[in-house]
């Protein structure tokens, strides 16, 4: 099967791409709408792609249950949704080119001498010359960045000990990990601006640093405010965050445009979502979304 993927004409590609590990929740909502919102307000493609690297955490059925989900809010992808199981056999072909260019090395350790090594990864097997597998295999993080330009929170600086952390790439369980696979997603469909939850600021560089490996520029990143019950804990799966189909679909709607800074106007309160959706449409400005990597929000809990 090939790894080629439709050559994208349109000047602005975004996309959403979730994890088929369950339902699409409040959490989940909220990062496609405002990636839906800043492709389609720019007259740009808005991709689907399934993100099912991660096999353990599938659960059977939730990809066409989000789909469905995504489509009652009007919230329509452009072009055929992409599986990342299907592309495996491109996830090894970059994996080996960074192997043959020396730019990974395979890792030993257990998560427990991680942690007692202070938690972050002290490059403990960078010049064993590891070979023997189980394995896992991390990218040397020189060049990774401190610092970059988010088009909603404006100048960052992440942590240094971060940046310099080498990390995995393909996992002891043979499984490619998120970091990896993401880069390579982004760059086949040529997208050229993620609008994701803020839970992945401090990922950025790691991302921005892979492009510049594989020869590519990386696309422009913008962090969206995420829903938490509580500080420190956002909706999401993992947390039992509950199915979004417990509530009325206008309800769930307004709440998501009303985190991102766009409140919907108390005549369309009752309107059809497409009603909502086309509105937002018009009104959408990134500039309005609160800059916060956090808001309370206990309804959706």
């Amino acid at each position: 099967m090939s790894n080629a993927l439709p050559l994208q004409t349109a000047s602005y590609i975004g996309r959403f791409a979730p994890s088929p590990s369950g339902p699409l929740h409040f959490g989940s909502l909220i990062a496609a709408v405002g990636s839906y919102l800043q492709a389609k307000s720019q007259q740009g493609k808005w991709l689907l792609r399934i993100e099912d690297i991660d096999t353990p955490r599938v659960q059977a059925g939730a990809d066409s249950a989000i789909m469905r989900t995504l489509e009652a809010f009007g919230l329509h992808w452009d072009d055929a949704v992409i599986y990342q199981s299907q592309r495996l056999a491109r996830y090894q072909q970059v994996f080996q080119d960074l192997q043959q260019r020396h730019l990974l090395y395979g890792c030993q350790c257990t998560r427990r001498e991680i942690s007692l090594a202070g938690g972050s990864y002290p490059a403990t097997c960078a010049n064993l010359k590891l070979s023997q597998e189980p394995l896992a295999w991390r990218l040397k993080a020189n060049g990774v960045s401190t610092a970059f330009t988010d088009l909603i929170f404006g100048n960052q600086q992440i942590d240094s000990t971060l940046a310099r952390e080498d990390y995995i790439v393909k996992r002891r369980d043979g499984l490619f990990s998120y970091q990896l696979v993401v880069v390579i997603d982004d760059l086949d469909q040529q997208i050229t601006e993620v609008i994701r939850g803020a839970d992945l600021l401090s990922m950025t560089p790691r991302q921005q640093h892979l492009f510049a490996l594989l020869g590519q520029a990386a696309p422009r990143y913008g962090h969206l405010p995420l829903a938490v019950s509580s500080p420190g804990h956002k909706l999401s799966k993992q947390n039992h965050a509950s199915a979004l189909d417990q509530w009325p679909l206008q309800h769930s709607l307004a709440a998501a445009l009303q985190l991102l800074g766009h409140p919907v106007p108390q005549a369309l309160s009752a309107a059809p979502v497409t009603e909502i959706l086309a509105w937002a449409v018009q009104h959408w400005q990134l500039a309005k979304v609160p800059v916060t990597t956090e808001i309370h929000c206990s309804t959706f809990a």
